[in-house]
């Protein structure tokens, strides 16, 4: 249902966008001046696509391309050599894709995975999504530009696009001035954008390496965990419930220093039979609030759901705890039931085993919760507050509650920034790989298509004078690359939907 809305808003949008561009143009007294702001804003409306074009940035790209060029001919070179060597890996991991989907053996790690809103991509992380594909796409055409101004071909403008929920940057050269510059040259230009695409994946992977060492002045580590949000109308949530920017340090006696302690705490809470707290006979008998005592002679794997406080009382909760009685030579467990105030009894020494309350001279039992062997009865210590008593499953709680290592070292500094930047980091590393992959496959209209290209110019011509000859190999490669990715691409689909 999800995704059919999204798809709904989508189409929605982009039709209503379109009818109105073809109703200015059609009114006669409106045309003119809309067609005229169109021109001077350099925007195209067309279906499903809106397009932005400009000439202010070629000044910009003409002072960087000029700016130091010795280091920008070695710089360009890198990516010559980077762009053939990921060339010939693509190929390879696409290939054996395709073999081992067609043999049936199992992909651990699919290599290309579409995106759609709704089904792999949370709905509150498409922002983050179509910022680091226009950045990606931003400084892959700046790649370009640059490169282009070092090898004097004349750039004619720069845009932006959007097309579905795809946005996007292109570079506009000059034809005639790039097919009149050597093979080589060509190589430096077109191979700038999947290199400029590996430099900032690789600068998004040291800052997400060095982000904690980059936040400790602003943020502590290893001490606990900030809570960052919780689902409304879940069970920790309301007045007694955790807050968003509370600390949390411990479950039961399980610390807590980082979100894999929360997450190894709750799993070892749902492995946990029992887990009680010590309370002297006396006090039990005081603080019984049931309206009978029931007495059952149960074996401690038939342990029975009891509601001994009739559900009334929203502090008390049923417990269960074993006496002993001596009948002549013979001694028998007997299992009680007592309706205890919760916080009071959950205060008291943790216990697993009748042993662990041994006390000389006191009679103390473990009472422990006369619950399912699902529901757990938690204690989540939080700021400054009383600890918070959850009953129910522990995933429940996991699922309720988004929490951070870092925990701001003043209430000012925003709770989600590291949060942010990692998730933008990781986009970055993931959209601008696959950029890389895609772009240098030997495809018809990707960069791969005119890398090929030039390569084969470059590397053949000596070999192969005939340009018929280069021109037939360089078709057979490009159909194959072509055909190559198109069914990586079905089968990702088939993958995602089916």
């Amino acid at each position: 249902m999800l995704q059919t809305t999204w798809i709904a808003l989508v189409l929605g949008f982009w039709s209503s966008l379109y009818l109105l561009d073809v109703f200015l143009k059609s009114k006669k007294s409106v045309a003119r001046p809309y067609l005229s702001f169109l021109d001077k804003t350099g925007l195209t409306i067309s279906a499903c696509q809106v397009r932005w074009y400009t000439c202010i940035f070629n000044r910009v790209f003409l002072r960087v391309g000029q700016w130091k060029p010795h280091f920008l001919r070695i710089w360009f070179t890198l990516g010559i050599i980077f762009s053939l060597l990921a060339m010939v890996a693509s190929i390879f991991l696409l290939s054996l894709l395709v073999v081992n989907t067609l043999r049936q053996a199992p992909v651990e790690h699919q290599v290309l995975t579409p995106v759609m809103p709704g089904v792999n991509l949370p709905t509150n992380q498409i922002s983050y999504y179509m910022l680091t594909l226009l950045v990606c796409g931003i400084l892959h055409e700046v790649g370009h530009a640059v490169a282009a101004v070092r090898e004097q071909v004349r750039i004619n403008g720069f845009g932006l696009f959007l097309l579905l929920l795809y946005p996007g940057a292109f570079v506009d050269l000059s034809t005639e001035h790039l097919q009149a510059v050597s093979p080589l040259r060509q190589l430096r230009i077109y191979c700038a954008g999947v290199w400029h695409n590996l430099v900032i994946a690789v600068l998004a992977a040291l800052v997400l390496l060095a982000l904690p060492g980059m936040l400790v002045p602003f943020y502590s580590l290893g001490a606990s965990v900030v809570v960052t949000d919780v689902v409304p109308n879940s069970a920790v949530s309301g007045a007694r419930g955790l807050k968003i920017g509370e600390t949390v340090t411990r479950i039961n006696d399980c610390h807590i220093k980082s979100i894999s302690d929360w997450s190894a705490c709750l799993s070892t809470s749902m492995q946990e039979k029992w887990t009680g707290h010590c309370l002297p006979l006396d006090l039990i008998k005081e603080l019984d609030a049931s309206p009978f005592n029931t007495l059952a002679n149960k074996s401690h794997s038939q342990w029975e759901v009891i509601d001994c406080c009739n559900s009334t009382s929203p502090t008390h909760l049923c417990f269960m705890y074993h006496t002993k009685k001596s009948a002549e030579t013979l001694i028998f467990n007997i299992t009680k039931y007592a309706c205890l105030p919760a916080r009071p009894a959950t205060d008291r020494p943790m216990c697993r085993l009748q042993s662990d309350c041994y006390v000389p001279k006191i009679d103390a039992a473990c009472v422990y919760p006369a619950v399912d062997n699902e529901t757990k009865l938690l204690r989540v210590f939080h700021g400054q507050r009383p600890p918070l008593l959850f009953l129910g499953h522990p995933l429940d709680l996991y699922y309720s509650v988004s929490l951070s290592n870092y925990v701001p070292k003043i209430s000012i500094i925003p709770l989600n920034l590291p949060y942010v930047i990692e998730t933008f980091c990781k986009y970055i590393i993931s959209l601008s790989g696959a950029l890389v992959i895609l772009n240098v496959i030997p495809c018809y209209a990707l960069d791969g298509q005119y890398i090929f290209h030039a390569f084969v110019e470059l590397a053949l011509r000596p070999a192969v004078p005939d340009p018929e000859i280069r021109s037939l190999i360089f078709s057979l490669v490009i159909l194959f690359g072509t055909l190559l990715l198109l069914i990586n691409v079905v089968l990702a689909m088939w993958t995602l939907l089916f």
